[in-house]
């Protein structure tokens, strides 16, 4: 299985997030040039309106334009609807909530047959996250950021650095790596604007393993699409090493100055890749 993409090709960098009782957004945020689409049937939903967003989505999903749906969390009582729903073929995966645990991923897998995208947003989720990214169906942990540091006590500086969620930020990438999957959603940022703060956010989220982040406004679309896309000169150097190693016959040559071997051939493949159009 492959993580979906709004149109097929590269790994979605930007998802955003839609409130599933606001239908009118369903448009907007499909135009708004984002990677995948996430249409929010839990935090974004108040307990009085679960049972009237979940009807508007059911309205509107259109197998042409499959989207990603955040059910609620296994506990609740709103979890076997919201998986039954999952069934349509509009909807293309399952982003599970509270994973901290692999029955509630099994289930929701089993449930649909769509693959699945768990967050990680508690201590036990955080402990239990490398059982979890085994599960089949699971296609790419999340990082859920905010219920975290609430599950944990953490009260993150107001720079927006979130050093204080460093160390579990990384499990999650070695969780993702140990796993076989490809690199992990980091979670929001709260600043909606295209702000510098949010682009160090997306930047420092790249530099530690992640391929992606998720949005809860267009407007941060752009600057996160743009922190996880290779520059030219990067994309222009792995393309070189593709060729040179190739020549090669995979044996270690020099591009650049630069001794080129496997591990490094690799990282090239993945800068490529990460380049590729979205067809």
């Amino acid at each position: 299985m492959s993580t979906p993409t709004t149109n097929g090709g590269r790994l979605p960098r930007a998802y955003l997030f839609v409130p599933a009782d606001r239908p009118e957004r369903y448009a907007k945020a499909r135009a708004s040039g984002a990677d995948a689409v996430i249409i929010d049937l839990e935090d974004a939903v108040a307990a009085e309106s679960k049972l009237r967003a979940r009807d508007a989505l059911a309205n509107a999903l259109d197998e042409a334009a499959p989207v990603i749906v955040r059910i609620n969390a296994a506990d609740t009582r709103w979890f076997e609807d919201d998986l039954a729903l999952c069934r349509h073929p509009g909807v293309a995966a399952v982003m599970l909530p509270k994973a901290d645990g692999i029955d509630a991923v099994c289930s929701a897998f089993e449930a649909c047959f769509k693959d699945v995208l768990p967050i990680i947003e508690s201590a036990r989720g955080v402990e239990e996250s490398r059982n979890i990214a085994r599960v089949p169906g699971v296609v790419r942990l999340a990082f859920g950021s905010v219920d975290l540091a609430l599950d944990l006590g953490i009260d993150c500086a107001a720079d927006g650095n979130e050093d204080e969620l460093l160390f579990f930020r990384s499990q999650v990438v070695l969780a993702s790596r140990l796993g076989g999957l490809d690199a992990p959603v980091d979670g929001v940022s709260t600043t909606i604007d295209a702000n510098e703060k949010l682009r160090r956010a997306a930047e420092r989220a790249r530099r530690l393993g992640f391929g992606a982040k998720m949005c809860i406004h267009p407007s941060q679309v752009a600057a996160v699409q743009a922190a996880f896309t290779p520059s030219v000169e990067l994309v222009a150097w792995a393309k070189r090493v593709g060729e040179a190693f190739s020549a090669a016959g995979g044996a270690a040559v020099a591009v650049d100055g630069q001794m080129i071997d496997s591990p490094l051939h690799q990282r090239a493949l993945v800068i490529l890749r990460s380049a590729a159009p979205i067809f």
